[in-house]
């Protein structure tokens, strides 16, 4: 696993031994970031079930202004602080160690909105459901941000009802969808 362009370009990234954490291939990341292209330019980003940091390294290698990594699990959250390091990205990273869910209203409740979600978490354990009804009641997304949810195809993951579906990509077992808030 490598960050594949922009400022860190070519970086090995640190990933856990065992089936605990399931960073996104290569291929599946790149084509995310060809969809989203220059959006991440100079934006907050907000990477949850961070894992190894993968995605929100790859978005301040490729311009955005700063990324809040969230994950629960103790070894992640040493891995992708050894990412930060690797990469140089201290001055744009935050790490926090919290559950997801319950991290999502503590932003809400300070006023702290994200231009870009990454929404990743352990396949087949049924967080969607609870994640996603989270972030559509507590509105961390900026008017004109996406949500990029990744998910196994075996899994039905429905859109929030204030948000729509914009592009579904699918990559052998896994399935990217891109939401945005409804247009008003």
């Amino acid at each position: 696993m490598r960050i594949i362009t922009g400022t860190a370009k070519g970086t090995k990234l640190l990933t856990p031994k065992g089936l605990n954490v399931r960073p996104t291939a290569d291929r599946v990341k790149e084509s995310v970031f060809n969809i989203i292209g220059g959006f991440v330019i100079d934006i907050s980003v907000l990477d949850l079930f961070a894992g190894t940091g993968n995605l929100g390294l790859e978005a301040i290698s490729r311009g955005a202004k700063s990324v809040v990594f969230v994950d629960n699990d103790e070894t992640s959250v040493k891995i992708i602080k050894r990412n930060i390091e690797l990469t140089k990205f201290s001055e744009q990273a935050t790490v926090k160690k919290m559950d997801a869910i319950k991290i999502i209203e503590k932003f809400y409740n300070q006023g702290q909105t994200f231009d870009l979600i990454f929404c990743d978490p352990p396949y087949n354990c049924g967080l969607y459901p609870a994640v996603l009804q989270k972030l559509s009641i507590y509105n961390l997304l900026t008017p004109n941000g996406c949500l990029v949810i990744e998910h196994s195809k075996h899994e039905e993951v429905d859109c929030p009802e204030n948000m729509d579906v914009f592009r579904v990509q699918r990559y052998g077992e896994t399935i990217v969808k891109f939401i945005q808030k409804h247009k008003i």
